[in-house]
């Protein structure tokens, strides 16, 4: 299988991860594949299969910025990149979405902060959290009236 043919099917699994996230966060499937974390560990298992393929097989390192842009010229390490990525940022998705689900926030608030993890990973993590301090202190002042 070719880096690009890799790179498609792990892209469009965590597609399917974020969409059912998205529409139907309180599906049973979605419960049980995504926020249980089956898909995020899936992907991690492509991870860990890249890493152990292409370690010590690329030139660069983690020291300096021109190490690390020396390391992801290779394309199956840039694969690997992209894949850690893909993982965490689903992992954190699936996240915020038990999270919201614990205290009861109303999902139409978290589904922009799900489209910015998806799309800016940690842009969407502070939304998210902006979302439930907002969401707490409304109920901690509505607990006292």
């Amino acid at each position: 299988m070719s880096a690009e043919t890799l790179f498609t099917v792990c892209n469009n699994f965590a597609l399917l991860g974020w969409l059912l996230l998205v529409f139907a966060p309180r599906w049973k499937w979605t419960a049980r594949l995504v926020i249980a974390g089956v898909v995020p560990l899936l992907l991690a298992a492509v991870y860990l299969f890249l890493i152990v393929m292409t370690f010590g097989k690329a030139e660069g390192g983690f020291n300096s910025l021109a190490g690390v842009a020396k390391l992801f010229q290779h394309e199956w390490v840039l694969l690997a990149g992209w894949v850690h990525y893909l993982v965490f940022d689903l992992f954190v998705g699936s996240w915020e979405v038990s999270d919201a689900q614990k205290l009861k926030i109303n999902h139409l608030l978290v589904v922009p902060c799900l489209i910015m993890t998806f799309l800016l990973g940690p842009i969407g993590f502070l939304m998210y959290h902006a979302v439930s301090l907002k969401w707490r202190r409304n109920l901690s002042t509505e607990g006292r009236q």
